[in-house]
């Protein structure tokens, strides 16, 4: 079966996944594509020959669509989803599944209403070679249970349109996502603690951040978020366990030695540093899709989570208190027990 994909959404990361499941994903077609620009959304429909339509609602509701690419500015995204689910079909969203914890809910409670899941978060980076050899140690219990977490995004620069908040609502929100599933717990409260400021960061932009988080089983997490490093995109996670430690290996590169040196190169943005888990994340979706099987990616439920989490991150950097997440309890529908 070829899964007809409408995309909802032709900025740069909705050009960027058009390509993927045209060029890379076998068993998917893009056969519709929206976007408030009218012209953009006929230049990216060009190269898969797909047809234009006038808004999501009319996307959504196409014979030619059997899955929907949520890849709209984030405000969009709820109505878009909430559509998708009310026409049954499977609806991928990247991040945010919505800007606030409220319309998360909403599409929770219309997804269990539905009785099945449709819905599947962006969250790339447990689709990451590292990250999975990384949960599998955790869970063979090679180093005992997990105590404190070791964390650092950074990017060498950031625009001046990238705000304070941002580096929790944009940023720490793929950390934040990646760390719940690797622990199989839940963050309960968060913290932000903000040092000495780079004198290479726009004069608005609090930069580097510390965020500090407490798990439900007690597990402490410390992630810096530095925008402005200026030599690379470096993501590093530490888990230090009661038995051991594991650490997330750097991507894989070439020795150089030479001059008096040796030097490995540093990845300059996450397009490279993620493009593989891009492409696993969209191949295992398109197969459950093909095979009419309830997604086993981030659900609905995740995206609630990350949105409640990175909300208080921001009124801990504003507040410089800590926060409780108080989120609701997990349903039974989303593995929870409540």
């Amino acid at each position: 079966m070829t899964v007809r994909v409408g995309v909802i959404g032709a900025g740069w990361i909705g050009q960027e996944h058009i390509r993927r499941l045209t060029d890379v994903v076998t068993g998917a077609r893009v056969t519709a594509v929206t976007d408030i620009d009218a012209e953009r959304a006929a230049r990216a429909a060009a190269g898969p020959g797909a047809r234009v339509y006038a808004d999501g609602a009319a996307l959504v509701a196409a014979d030619d669509v059997d899955a929907v690419l949520v890849t709209s500015w984030g405000p969009t995204h709820a109505e878009h989803v909430l559509n998708a689910i009310a026409a049954g079909k499977p609806v991928f969203c990247e991040k945010p599944l919505a800007t606030t914890a409220e319309d998360c809910l909403r599409i929770t409670e219309a997804e269990m209403a539905h009785g099945r899941r449709l819905v599947q978060v962006g969250f790339m980076r447990r689709f990451d070679h590292g990250y999975r050899q990384l949960k599998d140690v955790i869970e063979s219990g090679r180093v005992g249970e997990p105590l404190v977490v070791h964390c650092a995004h950074r990017n060498p620069t950031v625009p001046e349109s990238y705000t304070s908040d941002m580096a929790a609502l944009d940023t720490a929100v793929h950390e934040i996502d990646v760390l719940r599933w690797l622990l199989d717990d839940e963050i309960v409260s968060t913290q932000v603690v903000t040092p000495r400021s780079t004198s290479k960061r726009f004069a608005h932009l609090k930069d580097p951040q510390l965020m500090l988080f407490e798990t439900a089983k007690g597990t402490r997490i410390d992630l810096e978020v530095f925008v402005n490093c200026q030599y690379g995109y470096d993501i590093q996670c530490e888990v230090v366990a009661e038995d051991g430690l594991v650490r997330l290996p750097d991507p894989a590169a070439v020795g150089v030695r030479t001059a008096g040196q040796h030097s490995t190169e540093v990845l300059t943005d996450w397009v490279g540093r993620f493009e593989a888990a891009f492409d696993t994340e969209f191949r295992e979706w398109i197969a459950g899709v093909a095979a009419g099987a309830e997604p086993t990616g981030p659900s609905a439920w995740d995206g609630y989570a990350a949105t409640v989490i990175t909300s208080a991150t921001a009124e801990a950097l504003t507040s410089g208190d800590v926060i409780s997440t108080d989120m609701k309890p997990r349903p039974v529908f989303y593995g929870g027990t409540a």
